[in-house]
């Protein structure tokens, strides 16, 4: 090949690799500034959204806000959706629709939709594409379009430090207790209690919590042992090297 293809060829490489760089430095820049905080809420203006609580840019469909109330330390991942309400620009009245406790997760893609009420309590963390919703459609009639029939509305209610696992689906009534797991892919509807571990479609209680016996069927791994208090995350880092060591070294 010519020497100057050649250069040509390097040249072109350098010149995508410096622009791989600055689109990746400007969409950062985009992420950050687009993200919504209680100090920079942007178009956003909700009944409340407390300290340390942001929202990722991009956000996915968001409306009914000031029916909305966010608690502190809340992580919202990108393309989430939050509505109160059947559509936009409609008065709900005094009261808050949709409630977010202190420290709640809501993975990428995620839906929370509150035509009624829905309440997530504190320290429930949610993995990506999880649906909640407090609406269904209706096909009473036979005759009509289902998309046509006036939907069904109830009340959810999770509990605070729940578990619900990717692509989950948390219907109407809904009632979860505290510290409840969902397996992902579940389809949860009518009321879970404390403690309890639920999978499938319908969902379906499949371990329980005993104050006597445990967990029943008893788990089938060991609990994880704690990190000590005190320990920093530089110590924490030397530990691994100190692991890849004796692994390179075996």
């Amino acid at each position: 090949m010519p020497k100057n293809r050649n250069s040509s060829s390097s040249l072109a490489v350098r010149r995508r690799g410096v622009m791989s760089r600055v689109v990746h430095r400007v969409w950062a820049w985009v992420q950050e500034t687009g993200a919504v905080t209680a100090q920079h809420p942007g178009r956003l203006r909700f009944g409340r959204i407390g300290t340390g609580t942001r929202l990722a840019f991009p956000q996915g469909t968001v409306f009914g806000e000031p029916w909305i109330e966010l608690g502190d330390h809340c992580i919202i991942g990108e393309q989430v959706t939050l509505t109160a309400g059947l559509m936009p620009d409609l008065d709900l009245g005094a009261e808050t629709v949709l409630t977010l406790g202190d420290g709640v997760v809501l993975g990428r893609g995620s839906h929370v939709i509150a035509d009624t009420t829905v309440s997530i309590g504190s320290d429930t963390y949610c993995g990506p594409y999880v649906y909640i919703t407090s609406t269904n459609h209706s096909y009473d009639d036979p005759h009509e379009p289902v998309g046509k029939q006036w939907p069904r509305m109830e009340p959810v209610v999770i509990g605070p430090g729940c578990w619900i696992g990717t692509g989950a689906v948390i219907l109407p009534g809904a009632r979860l207790g505290r510290n409840v797991v969902v397996a992902a892919g579940a389809v949860v509807r009518g009321e879970v209690p404390d403690h309890a571990v639920v999978a499938g479609a319908p969902a379906r209680v499949v371990r329980s919590w005993d104050p006597e016996k445990g967990w029943q069927p008893p788990l089938r791994t060991p609990a994880p042992v704690p990190i000590p208090e005190g320990v920093t995350p530089e110590q924490l880092a030397a530990v691994a090297l100190l692991l890849e060591d004796a692994a390179d070294g075996a």
